[in-house]
């Protein structure tokens, strides 16, 4: 319920805070007095664009608060998925800058536009003549249908498993997108995957055939040194063990003459011994190593055939080889496998498709059978507002597919008079025709819905006397349960009004400026008695007021 809007800097408007209550309120006042402009300043705190224009003094900002009390609208979820401090008396704030730039705010937190916008939308809801083509919309006459139908729960419960059945449906074409693109190049994939795995990929396996080829491509080299080298080491006189048996020798007589001496041929010996140890690897290698052409080749093939994939795949090391071996098993695997992963797929959606064919036929019956009684309702309110012959045909039937509303197709048919053909409302309906029914739908949907705060801009018009006082009395009934607000014109529908506010022009030191205040009991007799006569108030007009407000 909207109970404070506070309005500064906004075209006529220097600065107004006015306080609303409960219940049916009216909105008076005369041609240009500044109606629109509140409402527009109320449409920017509900998330409507705004531009420069709308500053009335462009070096100052435009500052518009809304405050609701918003305590049994359930909303609680909306602020924590926006992360948003949840107050039962929350303010909706936006402020227009010199510079042209908007800035919004809900209880002084800086949101985006379309978050005010989604807010707004769920506290106020604002009709105009023009809106009254919602009427026509779809899935607003399902809206009404399901009101009466109460398929709140049912609609949820459908609106659940759709989610679902839509996200797998997605999951199902993504596997067959994957299928119709992989098997082109699964044949492919597979021999480079067999070509990869040929090569016995491990790691470290190319340094070890470089170093391999290395040995036998330089074995007649290696087989020369080695001979130079045992020679060296045994020749009988020159050869180092000769020589070194000769100083292991004069050591050993030395050792008995002092510590010195005995260290000294210990490390002899020491060195004795390890090249004891040279002499007979040296050996080992020489008789081992021989050329072996055959060999060669194959290490040559190999290491050829590594560097040939490094190549191909665009990579440096074995490490990226065996990732690419990897990444194209899971190709080849997922492939192989996609068939089985298609058909569980499938029976999911299936299931799911059953599970929503069962629920919109639930949510159709409940829709047939009430069809009759919305009817009966709308036939007989628009008879008191002077549409004695309106009729409706409403019929609903399987639509091809599921949506958010089930799977039905409705039609919405409408005939103002009798004999005259059944049409579409937007066609054979008139635009105080349009704004009877709006009325009348929404005071239907008021007494099966919680609605958020309805204002209604001069949708009476076109309407007078007896009528305009039916109008009047349904928002009054409405306002019974909710807060609903009138802009009018129109005297018999202002004096239904549990309050009413008064939208005036001022003049003040060469400016003019929009003012609005809420009228007492005297005031409201006055303010009546001019939409009744004039500004010359005569004891007729003043009288015919009191009456209309249930005075004597």
């Amino acid at each position: 319920m909207l109970t404070q809007l506070s309005i500064k800097n906004y075209a006529l408007i220097n600065d107004i805070r006015v306080d609303f209550t409960d219940g049916f309120s009216t909105i008076t006042g005369e041609t240009g007095a500044g109606k629109s402009i509140l409402l527009g300043g109320l449409s920017l705190a509900l998330g409507n664009r705004a531009d420069l224009s709308s500053l009335r003094n462009d070096s100052l900002k435009c500052i518009i608060e809304a405050e609701f009390d918003i305590a049994s609208y359930q909303l609680e979820r909306f602020f924590q998925e926006n992360d948003l401090d949840f107050e039962t008396l929350s303010i909706l704030r936006r402020e227009i800058l010199p510079s042209g730039k908007s800035r919004a705010f809900i209880n002084d937190t800086p949101v985006t536009l379309d978050i005010l916008k989604k807010l707004g939308s769920q506290l106020v809801d604002v009709h105009s003549q023009h809106q009254t083509l919602q009427l026509t919309n779809n899935a607003f006459q399902l809206r009404v249908v399901d009101a009466l139908a109460k398929n709140q729960d049912r609609l949820k419960d459908y609106r659940k498993v759709l989610a679902q059945y839509r996200a797998e449906q997605a999951k199902l074409k993504e596997l067959e997108d994957f299928q119709s693109n992989s098997l082109k190049e699964h044949d492919y994939n597979t021999f480079l995957l067999e070509e990869l795995e040929s090569a016995n990929l491990q790691e470290g396996m190319l340094s070890q055939l470089e170093a391999e080829q290395q040995q036998l491509d330089n074995v007649e080299r290696i087989i020369q040194q080695l001979s130079e080298a045992n020679q060296v080491l045994q020749a009988e006189t020159v050869g180092v063990l000769a020589q070194l048996d000769t100083l292991r020798r004069a050591l050993q007589n030395l050792s008995d003459f002092g510590k010195q001496y005995e260290n000294l041929s210990q490390r002899m010996e020491s060195v004795h011994i390890e090249m004891d140890d040279m002499v007979a690897e040296l050996e080992q290698l020489s008789d081992s190593v021989e050329a072996n052409p055959e060999k060669l080749d194959q290490v040559n093939a190999l290491l050829q055939k590594v560097y040939d994939l490094q190549k191909k795949h665009q990579v440096d090391s074995i490490t990226g080889l065996l990732e690419v071996k990897q990444n194209l098993a899971e190709k080849v695997e997922a492939v192989v496998n996609i068939d089985t992963n298609i058909e569980a797929k499938r029976s999911i959606v299936a299931q799911l498709e059953a599970d929503l064919e069962t629920r919109a036929i639930a949510l159709r019956d409940a829709r047939n059978a009430v069809i009759p009684k919305l009817k009966t309702m709308l036939q007989e309110k628009l008879y008191d507002l002077g549409m004695p012959s309106a009729t409706f045909k409403i019929n609903i039937s399987p639509a091809e597919v599921f949506n958010s509303h089930g799977k039905d197709e409705l039609v919405f048919l409408f005939s103002a008079n009798q004999g005259s053909d059944y049409g579409e409302l937007k066609k054979v309906a008139s635009g105080g025709e349009l704004s009877r029914i709006m009325l009348t739908i929404k005071s239907i949907l008021a007494e099966y819905e919680k609605l958020p705060t309805l204002m209604f801009d001069e949708i009476d018009t076109g309407v007078s006397g007896e009528i305009s006082n039916k109008m009047g009395e349904i928002m009054q009934d409405m306002g019974h349960t909710m807060q609903v607000f009138s802009i009018t014109h129109l005297p018999q529908v202002a004096s239904k009004g549990k309050h009413q506010y008064k939208v005036y022009k001022e003049e003040r030191e060469g400016e003019t400026f929009t003012q609005m205040k809420q009228l007492d009991v005297m005031e409201r007799v006055q303010e009546l008695a001019e939409m009744l006569g004039g500004k010359t108030l005569s004891d007729s007009a003043m009288a015919h007021a009191k009456s209309l407000l249930g005075q004597s």
